[in-house]
This record gives C-alpha cells, sequence and structure tokens, in this order.
C-alpha cells in the first residue's frame, strides 16, 4: 500500500531510523523537526499518516495534534504519537488531544506497520466519504455537511469477552460513562445482538477460550451488515503478532491488559466519534443521490456527478502524486438487442451489465452511467498493471454470465464489453483524459469488440489486453 507518511521529531537519529524502517517497507517519507514545521508542511502538501513526537521543545506533541484536530483542512489525517512515555495518562492525554494511537519507544516494528497500513487504509475510505460529501455539495443538492462535532453519548457497546469478571469488569466501567453495553460470551452471541441493533463498537477480547477472535473479526469486515462497524481488541503484551494480523484484517484499534479506566474510555470515544462522523457522511451522501445523482435504469451514478467528481479525484490524486485510471466500457453490439427484442430486454442488459461492474471494481471506486450503453469507472492509486487486471477481469465477468430475460429465444442472452482504459498524467483536463480513455474504446472496438485496450500515450499497445 503505497502512502505518504510525515515523521515528526526533534532529535535527528529518531528521524532517520523511523524513515529507513518506513522506506524498507516502501513507504514515502517526509520528515520535520519541530511542531510548527510539522503543521507548514501538512498544509502545503497532506501525508497519509503523521507519526508525532510528544517531548519536542517548544510545541509538544498534544499541541499539535490539538492544532491539527481543530483544522478542517487536516483534521482527519491519522496521527500516531511515538514517544518514550508510557504512563496511562500519557496516553489518555494524547488519546483526547485526537491522537488515533500511542506507541511506546523503542517501537515493535511489526506493530508499526500494521497500525499505519491500518490506519491508512481508513484515511482512504474517509476520503472518499468525504469527497463524495463535497461533490455532492457543489451539486448543489446538499446543503448541511457533516461538522466535525460529534456526540459520542450513549453508545451502544457489545463486548465479547467469555471470561465472567473480565466482561462485568469492563461493563461497569462502560456503563458508568453512560454507555449502553451488551455483554456476550461467544461469536454467536454477538452476532445476535448485533444483527437485533447494529452497536456504536465492538470490543472483542483477543483471548477467547474456546474460539478464535480473529476470525470472528475477519467475519466482521466481510459482512456487509457490520463492514463498517469499529472493533477495539483487548490483547495481552504478548500478543504483538496476533494484533499485527488483527490490524491487517481490519481491527480499528486495541488495548493491552490491564488497561486503565480511562484510557479504555479514551478509546471507546475515539471511535464512537469516528463511527458517527462516517455514519453522518455516508448519510448526506445517500440523501444527495436521492436528489438526481443516480440513473434511475441502473442506479449508478450519472453524467452530472461524474463530471462533478472527476476534477476533484484528479486534484486529489494528484497531489498525492498517486495514479488514477479511467476506464471507458461500452456494450458490444447493443442497439442489436433493442432493435431485435426491444427496450425492455436491452434495460435488462443495462442493469445487468452495471451489477457486474459495480462487483467487480473496488469499493473506492466509482462507476457512472454516462449514456446510453456506456458506462465510465474512475479508479484512484491504481497502477497501469493493476488496471489492466481489474479492466480485464471485468471483461471476463461480463463475457462469463448470461442475463436472464423470458423475452429471449432460451430464456437467456450472451453479451461482451469493450472497454478502453487512460492513465491520468499531470497536464490532463477531466475532458481529454476521457478523451483518451474513450479513443482507446473505439480501438478496442475496431480490433474485433470483447476486448481491453489501453490508451497508447501511457503504456505501448503490446501491454494492451486482447482476447
Amino acid at each position: 500500500m503505497s502512502a505518504r507518511v510525515l515523521v515528526v521529531d526533534d532529535v535527528l537519529p529518531n528521524v532517520r531510523l523511523l524513515e529507513a524502517k518506513l522506506g524498507s517497507e516502501y513507504f514515502d517519507v517526509i520528515t520535520a523537526m519541530d511542531g510548527p514545521s510539522a503543521l507548514q508542511r501538512m498544509a502545503e502538501t497532506p501525508p497519509d499518516i503523521v507519526l508525532l513526537d510528544v517531548m519536542m521543545p517548544g510545541m509538544d506533541g498534544f499541541e499539535v495534534c490539538r492544532r491539527i484536530r481543530q483544522d478542517a483542512k487536516i483534521a482527519h489525517i491519522p496521527v500516531v504519537m511515538v514517544t518514550a512515555l508510557s504512563d496511562a495518562e500519557d496516553r489518555v492525554r494524547g488519546l483526547e488531544a485526537g491522537a488515533d494511537d500511542f506507541l511506546t519507544k523503542p517501537v515493535n516494528d511489526l506493530a508499526l506497520f500494521a497500525r499505519v497500513r491500518s490506519l491508512v487504509r481508513l484515511k482512504m475510505m474517509m476520503d472518499e466519504l468525504r469527497l463524495r460529501e463535497r461533490t455532492t455539495g457543489d451539486l448543489g443538492v446538499l446543503e448541511d455537511k457533516a461538522s466535525l462535532e460529534v456526540d459520542t453519548s450513549a453508545a451502544r457497546v457489545i463486548v465479547l469477552e467469555d471470561s465472567a469478571i473480565e466482561q462485568k469488569k469492563m461493563g461497569d466501567t462502560l456503563s458508568a460513562a453512560g454507555n449502553i453495553v451488551i455483554g456476550a460470551a461467544t461469536t454467536a452471541e454477538a452476532n445476535a445482538a448485533a444483527l437485533q441493533s447494529p452497536p456504536d463498537l465492538f470490543i472483542v477480547s483477543l483471548g477467547l477460550r474456546q474460539e478464535d477472535a480473529l476470525r470472528f473479526c475477519s467475519h466482521l469486515r466481510s459482512n456487509e451488515a457490520t463492514r463498517h462497524l469499529p472493533v477495539l481488541l483487548v490483547i495481552s503484551d504478548t500478543d504483538i503478532a496476533r494484533l499485527a494480523k488483527g490490524l491487517d484484517i481490519g481491527v480499528n484499534d486495541y488495548i493491552t491488559r490491564p488497561y486503565d479506566r480511562n484510557e479504555l474510555l479514551a478509546r471507546v470515544r475515539t471511535q464512537v466519534r469516528r463511527r458517527r462522523f462516517q455514519d453522518r457522511l455516508r448519510a448526506n451522501y445517500q440523501r444527495g443521490l436521492e436528489m438526481a445523482l443516480t440513473d434511475s435504469l441502473t442506479a449508478l451514478y450519472n453524467r452530472r456527478y461524474m463530471v462533478t467528481h472527476l476534477p476533484g479525484v484528479m486534484a486529489q490524486m494528484q497531489a498525492a502524486d498517486k495514479p488514477l485510471a479511467l476506464f471507458m466500457i461500452d456494450i458490444d453490439h447493443f442497439k442489436r438487442v433493442n432493435d431485435s427484442y426491444g427496450h425492455p430486454t436491452g434495460d435488462a442488459v443495462l442493469r445487468a451489465v452495471s451489477r457486474r461492474i459495480v462487483d467487480t471494481v473496488r469499493q473506492v471506486d466509482t462507476v457512472a452511467r454516462m449514456g446510453g450503453e456506456e458506462f465510465l469507472v474512475v479508479m484512484p492509486d491504481a497502477r497501469p498493471d493493476v488496471a489492466l487486471k481489474v479492466a480485464d477481469r471485468l471483461r471476463q465477468a461480463v463475457a462469463d454470465e448470461q442475463v436472464p430475460d423470458a423475452r429471449v429465444p432460451g430464456g437467456k442472452l450472451s453479451v461482451t464489453v469493450s472497454v478502453g482504459v487512460a492513465l491520468a498524467r499531470p497536464e490532463d483536463t477531466p475532458d481529454n483524459l476521457i478523451a483518451r480513455a474513450d479513443a482507446a474504446l473505439y480501438r478496442a472496438k475496431q480490433d474485433g469488440r470483447n476486448r481491453v485496450v489501453m490508451d497508447g500515450d501511457a503504456v505501448p499497445m503490446a501491454a494492451a489486453v486482447g482476447h
């Protein structure tokens, strides 16, 4: 996963050590030696995550973190405090200042890399939600944007812990702070409670004696109903390797036994705040979609949305120095379908193809019906080889699955698509990026259809996928 990491520390050897470690994992590292310089770097080139030392002269790490959280332009960037301080009071102070995590020196490399990757994934999702909200606002269909102020009271928390004593201890702490706690001794009980009423947070003990806690966390992430719910893992100090796996699976945060009561409450508030802020972003996004941003036939975004959305994605990827791929997709011989079987069958084909496109691309990608039988896919942070593989997988998915329709002889209809792929260049405007993808699509149709062609200015034509 490519990401820009800002390392802030007033001790040069510490900076160089973290720079070397992160660089070996292919992160792009930028540095700052004090708080004011860090804030200036963030304003000029926003990173994907900040590793922030606490004990710095002048402006310490706590103050830097508070200022980050007070600035709406950078408040969403994850902050991990890295320090020699290890008292629970210091961790709580950092969390209350807005830090996402608090790692103690010397930092365990496995935990560091897993935490960075986990928080970068979270930021990518938040960036996409914020960008979509901004797009709907630019279209004039959204008046109230999500405020950074979020109420965290009366949070509904499911605690999965098979030790009755530990479950009661945690439940009493959370309940005393005004939260609604549902205790579960098994994963089945936790699942049932979540289905009955989705919680704001899962707290899962890694030390379950009869069940695999990480398998349960993986299940939460693979289930549509619980995919976006935050998970706080309770670990022992010997569980670092399993913690790293948990963070890779999608666990949001963790706390180590024996835990401090105030630290537990601070971590719970952080996760509940993020969950409710994300819910607000999604609600705004959904409300915007209901106000004329989607195609009524396929439920995809329409041309109006994409024309407004694409410039923002291009600017965002260019500022982060990340690649951007664009697919132009056309259903082959679609006119024949309408002429032979009628427009209701054509509509069934359009709906089926649109579903296959959405099922094939990533969650962070944006799919739109541009009109007629043409679709557009925007893929942020996608290298040429990844873009080509996804485009061909999409092409194959459409070709492999027939469209059921009673109006067609045999009750099923086979269709194919042609795909043109273009990679954004620094000088591109949205119009000429689309034009290059469209030209690649035209070549794909000229070469026989049911194939993928990449824009010839981006890679040699030999790299195009043809069938």
